[in-house]
């Protein structure tokens, strides 16, 4: 404090005080948040009390992570300290959102080995907001059902609000499910072989099949495989047999299995896994092993 009974500093005398550098105080007073309180004659800068109370707000504000244009606005009283802290969190939340992505997709990048090329896609595709994930998942669905009228609308309904967004902490093997998952869903051959699976299932509803009803072909297969395994029906026995008749019909089953052997259904497969790991839930969820039984039954029906 200047000895001359004004109670003022200078600004080396607000530096020892505070612990700040006098660049930084200098620097805040050129940026109009820490006005001096007067000058001296020479032309100092010279601050009092309420100064060096406005400069340790300033320094606390800043030290929170605040930006000069939210630190003057609180001085100025156009916002309360509650109201630039309740945005900060915000703000900080999106950032740690970032960092999280970030450091999976960079985890991702050294397992893999990625390459640059790779490495950019794979950080394009895990920033995408939710809204453009669901944009994705959405003209997919919309594609795979167009003019199908007696498609299951309760399946339609299911598949489009299917959740395909990143948890806010996902891990590598997330990222690398959630890129090949967009991928396929916007891969051409991968939509029009869907198409087809779900031409194949709005056959497979008759009249009398009450809206809103689960009987999509894969899934009574599904659901009739893991009530045989949870009996413990083997695939080739007879009694394997007659759940195959009783979910195939008149169904020719050398062709059931052609459909579900052939290459384009290991497609469907991995979507099934992908969504299931984007998702966070156990494999047993992309019910492979009920696929695979049902494969051994037809294989053991037609002798193949």
């Amino acid at each position: 404090m200047i000895d001359d009974g004004t109670g003022l500093f200078t600004i080396g005398e607000l530096a020892r005080a505070t612990g700040l550098t006098v660049r930084t105080i200098r620097y805040w007073s050129d940026e109009g948040v820490l006005t001096p309180a007067t000058r001296s004659a020479g032309g100092y800068r010279l601050y009092d009390a309420g100064s060096a109370a406005r400069l340790e707000l300033i320094r606390t504000l800043r030290e929170l992570g605040l930006g000069l244009a939210d630190v003057r606005r609180v001085l100025a009283g156009e916002r309360t300290v509650a109201e630039v802290a309740a945005a900060h969190v915000s703000a900080l939340d999106a950032q740690i959102r970032s960092l999280k992505v970030t450091r999976a997709v960079l985890s991702s990048v050294a397992r893999r080995g990625s390459s640059a090329e790779e490495m950019t896609l794979m950080n394009k595709l895990a920033r995408l907001s939710a809204a453009e994930r669901r944009r994705i998942l959405e003209e997919f669905v919309d594609e795979m059902f167009h003019g199908l009228d007696t498609a299951d609308p309760v399946i339609r309904e299911r598949m489009r609000a299917t959740a395909v967004d990143l948890p806010e902490e996902p891990t590598p093997e997330q990222v690398d499910a959630w890129v090949e998952l967009a991928e396929l869903l916007q891969d051409p051959e991968f939509r029009a072989q869907m198409r087809r699976v779900a031409e194949f299932n709005a056959a497979d509803r008759g009249p009398e099949v009450p809206a809103g009803a689960s009987l999509w072909f894969a899934r009574r297969l599904v659901l009739a495989a893991a009530q045989a395994r949870a009996r413990g029906v083997a695939p080739g026995s007879p009694e394997a047999a007659e759940v195959l008749r009783g979910v195939l019909g008149d169904a020719d089953p050398a062709e059931v299995l052609a459909r579900l052997t052939a290459p384009s259904n290991h497609q469907v497969a991995r979507y099934r896994e992908l969504l299931v790991t984007v998702k966070g839930q156990a494999p047993e969820a992309a019910h492979r092993e009920e696929f695979a039984w049902v494969v051994a039954a037809l294989e053991a029906r037609t002798g193949s």
